[in-house]
């Protein structure tokens, strides 16, 4: 499958507060439920035991005096316990519908967008990720920018301008479903080039985003290697020694004694990539504030 045609995750708005986006996104049921204005209803009695509770009502009391009082006490008794054991998940599901209509706006489904614009936000997405769980990202090396609430929003604010541009370009294909007359389609271009130019410029803004998710990854790789070869270069007398005990001669094992300078080399090249990767992120920032 083309991992660009992977459609993207619903989004919440990161600036709600965290109860409310708690509860937005333990549902995404709930959230199209609200998109669609079906506010789930709430679940009346069993006609057939309400029916068979009556009539064993009407029996008591016809029976004795004393069975008009039970009667009144089991129908009591019996809406008591209706109203405690009514389908908690069920108010559970209704609470979140309720919310969701409540903010509306605050959150963003894949179906909001067209087929263009959701790969765009789907790459959007996958850099942000990319960049989070990076190694780098979560030894805070990367200082630029606070990762965890800056990316979150600059994909909310792509996600967002991405509905307008779907809605937009929906409502264009309604009032304009075919090629207009050669003679008069100049008339129409300036609109189409308005939907164009908006597309290009999130384009670039998700490119910025996927940059600063690619010298991430550069990064990453590089301190890995750093690491590994610092932990080596704790261990060169051990090398040195299993040398100095199994050959038969005195050989020179190459690389060896310069394995610290390699070592410093490696972080020198360590320390350039964070600077791609501070760059990327500044980058990034321009875009979003264009």
């Amino acid at each position: 499958m083309d991992q660009r045609r992977r459609p993207p995750h619903f989004l919440v708005d990161p600036a709600l507060p965290a109860p409310i986006s708690s509860v937005l996104r333990a549902s995404p049921q709930a959230l199209r439920a609200a998109r669609l204005g079906q506010a789930p209803r709430r679940r009346g009695p069993d006609p057939v035991k309400l029916v068979a509770i009556a009539g064993l009502l009407l029996l008591m009391a016809s029976l004795s005096p004393t069975g008009g009082f039970v009667a009144v006490l089991v129908l009591v008794v019996f809406s008591t316990l209706r109203g405690v054991s009514d389908d908690p998940e069920g108010r559970r599901e209704r609470r979140r519908v309720r919310v969701a209509m409540e903010h509306k706006d605050r959150f963003i489904l894949p179906e909001d967008l067209d087929r263009d614009c959701g790969d765009l936000l789907r790459r959007a997405q996958d850099a942000e990720e990319s960049i989070l769980t990076s190694e780098i990202n979560r030894a805070n090396l990367l200082d630029t920018i606070d990762n965890a609430v800056t990316l979150p929003e600059q994909t909310w604010q792509i996600a967002r301008k991405l509905v307008l541009l779907s809605d937009m370009r929906a409502e264009h294909n309604r009032l304009v479903p075919g090629e207009p007359p050669p003679e008069v389609a100049e008339s129409f271009a300036p609109y189409v080039k308005a939907l164009e130019t908006a597309e290009i410029s999130l384009t670039r803004r998700v490119r910025a985003l996927e940059e600063y998710a690619r010298q991430v990854r550069k990064a990453d790789g590089v301190y890995r290697a750093y690491q590994q070869l610092r932990t080596l270069a704790e261990r060169t007398p051990r090398y040195e020694a299993l040398v100095a005990e199994t050959a038969e001669d005195t050989l020179d094992l190459p690389g060896l004694e310069r394995l610290s300078e390699q070592a410093r080399q490696v972080e020198k090249l360590f320390h350039e990539s964070i600077d791609e990767a501070r760059d990327a992120a500044r980058h990034l920032l321009t875009a979003s504030e264009s």
